[in-house]
């Protein structure tokens, strides 16, 4: 379906398969949820916001019931000019592959893969890299798989651009009596929200072999663990939950406990020293891909064979590393959960979460879940401080590989911590830092408690608990905050150093600021950068991230080492 111009509509279709979509546009709310059903989010700084559409957002979208015509229809009735023929074009190509490949179970010692037409067929007869995983050819258009090939089969398949649709079910996995309170444990009214409720719904599909699989995208703060726990209570069944650090878990057992009818012995943790296998069971990245030499197998991969799970959580799926990814290969037979803020993965693999945990199965823009009032109004501003003359000399000399640290560690930053802080004197402070000696230098020029990856699990718990209480204004952390701290309090954060122009990071250490505040549901998120060096060239790549999430950014520009900060009402560049 082509439109005819209509100035009206809220899109521009662009030949590149981009979509611009002006925000102040009547028809913007309606245009922007169903774009959001097959086209990724690029950016959505204040005025036009861009999508872009591959084969990959296709591929997500015909996983949960779209079809070729219905996007065609869609850009074509939003569209202000004729929609391109090529990109008509190739959504009907992308569309067209998903399900042209359906893999199903044939009895219990085989898989059957089906072609939906002969020269497919051939193609993957004669495809050399699927050799070893297509047991035998059955039919014209049938082969045999092995059960056990059936991960690796989809990995192999979706790397020749054809995703595999899998219908051959899951295992029940051990049952599990597992509810949700209406009264938590804690005192609290409970409910799942709206959006919460309706994740857990699409995840699960009614128990049919067409649920079971996939990821759900929502912000830092908006409650993934809430969902996470839904899909438990609507499985029913021994559940593997697989975290980023011993704070997650500790903090995955915490609300368990407090919002679901689990009792305490029915939860294992199995990380560090403790190793429990218990009905639910919560295990860290780090100890399942502990081995003793690079050469080595993994020490604790047995984990998943100790009980018949029924269900796997791959808490921040953006973060799952490698050697779970090649386990997860051989996992399809049970369902598979992952819960993230972002599918930017820095390795650019998001083609095997799709693969291997699923397609993505429900996604809600930042933006809107701020205006909804589930999390956190955040205002972002980049400060950037000259070096003093020393300091400029010292980076002037330097190799290139030393640059990015001499200018991060700007003892001028010290500084301008002291004003924020003064400045938000009544509301809890975060300051996070990539470099373990910077922190602990200002936790003690601050006289602030400092958290870093040497502290131990103890006076982490200890630290988080009388934060949340208001016993302790301000922590100094390292980068083990950007990875599931709950610290739900915690309404400015200020970065004094990151990780280059990580995407990935700066979502993370946003997210510790986002969950909902009382009154006027304010966030404050400061990146302070030496100005003129390589750590303001990479701030460029984490201030066009926050833009993209539509989130205004202000920079704040000194002219001298020793300046202050302008006062807030004060124009800024």
């Amino acid at each position: 379906m082509m439109s005819e111009f209509n100035p009206q509509n809220p899109l521009i279709v662009q030949g590149d398969h981009t979509v611009l979509v002006e925000v102040d546009n009547p028809l913007y709310v309606e245009a922007r949820d169903a774009l959001a059903r097959f086209a990724e989010l690029v950016k959505s700084p204040e005025h036009v916001h861009t999508y872009r559409v591959t084969p990959l957002s296709i591929w997500n979208a015909c996983a949960v019931g779209e079809n070729a015509e219905s996007i065609v229809s869609t850009l074509g009735r939003f569209s202000k000019y004729p929609l391109p023929g090529h990109v008509a074009a190739s959504v009907r190509d992308s569309a067209a592959r998903y399900g042209c490949l359906q893999l199903r179970r044939r009895d219990a010692d085989s898989l059957l893969l089906t072609a939906r037409d002969l020269p497919l067929a051939e193609e993957l007869a004669h495809q050399k890299t699927l050799a070893a995983l297509l047991r035998s050819r059955l039919g014209p258009l049938d082969f045999d798989v092995a059960p056990a090939e059936r991960g690796r089969l989809k990995h192999a398949l979706i790397k020749l651009g054809f995703p595999t649709e899998d219908l051959a079910g899951y295992r029940a996995g051990e049952e599990l009596p597992l509810a949700l309170r209406r009264q938590a444990l804690s005192g609290d009214t409970f409910a799942p929200r709206d959006y919460q409720r309706e994740a857990a719904e699409l995840f699960h599909a009614g128990g049919t072999e067409r649920g079971g699989s996939g990821v759900i995208v929502l912000p830092c703060g908006a409650g993934k663990t809430i969902v996470g726990m839904a899909c438990m209570a609507l499985v029913r069944a021994s559940t593997l939950i697989l975290v980023t650090g011993v704070t997650a878990a500790r903090q995955w057992r915490a609300e368990l406990l407090n919002k679901t009818t689990l009792p305490e012995d029915a939860i294992g943790e199995y990380c560090g020293d403790t190793k429990e296998i218990r009905p639910v069971t919560i295990a860290t990245y780090q100890i399942l891909t502990h081995r003793r030499s690079k050469d080595a197998d993994f020490t604790h991969f047995n984990l998943f064979d100790q009980r018949d799970w029924g269900l796997i959580v791959y808490d921040e799926v953006h973060l799952l590393p490698a050697p779970v990814f090649q386990i997860t290969a051989s996992l399809q037979a049970r369902r598979r959960l992952g819960l993230t803020a972002t599918l930017v993965r820095e390795d650019g693999k998001e083609d095997e979460v799709f693969a291997l945990i699923g397609p993505k199965k429900y996604d809600v823009p930042w933006k809107e879940m701020e205006k909804q009032g589930w999390i956190a109004t955040a205002v972002c501003t980049e400060i950037r401080l000259p070096m003093d003359e020393l300091r400029r000399m010292e980076y002037a000399v330097a190799e290139a590989r030393h640059k990015f640290r001499i200018a991060s560690e700007n003892p001028g930053k010290l500084r301008i911590v002291r004003q924020l802080l003064e400045r938000h004197g009544d509301v809890p402070v975060l300051i996070i830092g990539m470099y373990v000696e910077q922190v602990e230098g200002f936790a003690r020029e601050l006289g602030l408690p400092i958290l870093t990856g040497a502290t131990s699990q103890r006076r982490r718990d200890e630290a988080y608990t009388q934060f949340r209480r208001g016993e302790i204004r301000a922590l100094v952390v390292s980068k083990i905050a950007n990875f599931s701290v709950d610290l739900p309090d915690a309404a400015v954060a200020i970065q004094i150093s990151g990780m280059f122009g990580s995407r990935q990071e700066e979502a993370q250490r946003l997210g510790r600021i986002l969950r909902p505040k009382p009154g006027e549901n304010q966030a404050h998120f400061y990146s302070i950068v030496s100005r003129d060096t390589v750590e303001q060239d990479f701030a460029l790549k984490r201030q066009l991230f926050l833009c993209e999430q539509g989130y205004a950014y202000r920079i704040v520009t000194l002219d001298r080492p020793e300046e202050l900060l302008p006062e807030p009402s004060t124009p800024v560049l």
